[in-house]
């Protein structure tokens, strides 16, 4: 983005919320109406309640967020460990394969010794009476008895080999197994959460639904603006790589999409599952969760960051955003909710890291673009 829409997209953010807060029913901002006939509907209830009601909400969510990153984690190492156990299973049978034959050659040899009528080489060598003949017999012994030597050592070592692949595979079928227990743990703590937060909200009226998706918006809005009013726009210039282009171009055209658990697209991401796949898009294999992305990706100060570098949110690393600049990021907030741009600081941010190793430099230029693709 040019330098000289800097601060739009973070002013349309902060508005965009601030118009929500100001139409919500019953704000301070809000025009008194009159009191209610015993025959008007219902009034929605105290602030304070929903406001609760949020908070629990955010709790449910968050923890069913922490429950995603598990079960992804879980999920990608049951892929890798699959991967091994066929591998596993190939080497093993062309270990067999392999040892057969040796078997058939060793086999081989002992049928032509007792077609020499059970005598070893050495014995038929001496009762020759050609020199010539016993010189190249010696030859011919020496060689075959180098040769029966190395088939005999080939066959130890390919058993051995068998013996391990075959340790090595009951061991990683096991990691499996625990793998999969743990992928199947972390669902049904995912659903649990998300079964309770669901049924928080189905227990609101319209107008509470209404009235607590104002709070949402306005708690969002009132973190970006104390992030934004501490002055960390002015400091982040960065522009993005051209891998980092390419990142943001599909994670923003994901926008609307919903969010589902463990979703990795085409039509429907989770936080990480969205991030993974616009760098995976851009050329750039990234870790699966956010957790991973934080612990693994390179860390960079908030004012340095760039667009299509990673914002982790939470103190646990339960949630991600791609920042595209301007205060900005897009994310999949969480289940019920679908792709959206908010304002990159409308959430506890825990860190920022980069994906692509790209120079900090302005990437404008096409000798920057090709060392940030690099």
């Amino acid at each position: 983005m040019g330098t000289g829409k800097r601060g739009l997209i973070a002013t349309a953010v902060t508005v965009v919320c601030a118009i929500s807060v100001l139409a919500a029913p019953g704000t301070a901002f809000a025009s008194p109406g009159p009191e209610p006939t015993p025959s008007a509907s219902p009034t929605p209830g105290p602030s304070k309640d929903l406001e609760a009601v949020r908070k629990k909400l955010d709790k449910l969510y968050r923890a069913a967020g922490r429950a995603t990153d598990e079960y992804n984690a879980a999920e990608e190492k049951a892929d890798k460990q699959s991967a091994e156990v066929v591998e596993l299973a190939k080497k093993i049978v062309k270990g067999k394969e392999k040892l057969a034959r040796l078997k058939d050659r060793a086999g081989a040899s002992a049928a032509a010794q007792y077609r020499g009528g059970g005598l070893p080489p050495e014995a038929h060598l001496t009762l020759s009476d050609d020199p010539q003949q016993f010189l190249d017999g010696a030859v011919r012994v020496r060689q075959g008895q180098h040769a029966a030597k190395g088939l005999m050592g080939e066959l130890a070592r390919t058993q051995q080999d068998l013996e391990q692949y075959a340790k090595d595979a009951s061991a990683q079928w096991k990691k499996l197994e625990a793998g999969r227990k743990a992928k199947a743990a972390a669902q049904k703590k995912i659903e649990k959460q998300i079964k309770q937060a669901e049924k928080v909200e189905s227990e609101l009226r319209k107008d509470e639904q209404k009235r607590l998706a104002e709070l949402e918006n306005a708690a969002a809005a009132k973190a970006q603006s104390a992030w934004l009013g501490s002055g960390v726009l002015d400091e982040i210039s960065g522009k993005a790589s051209a891998q980092g282009r390419k990142a943001v171009e599909y994670a923003t055209a994901q926008i609307g999409k919903p969010y589902k658990w463990g979703a990795e697209g085409p039509k429907t991401y989770d936080c990480s599952g969205l991030t993974s796949q616009a760098w995976i898009s851009a050329g750039r294999g990234i870790p699966r969760t956010s957790q991973e992305q934080w612990k693994r990706l390179r860390h960079i100060d908030v004012q340095d960051m760039r667009p299509g570098d990673l914002i982790i949110y939470f103190d646990d690393a339960s949630h991600v955003a791609m920042y595209i600049g301007d205060g900005a990021m897009v994310h999949a907030p969480r289940p019920g909710r679908d792709i959206t741009v908010a304002g990159a600081g409308s959430m506890p941010i825990l860190g920022v890291v980069r994906p692509d190793p790209g120079t900090d430099a302005d990437a404008g230029t096409d000798a920057d673009a090709d060392a940030d693709a690099g």
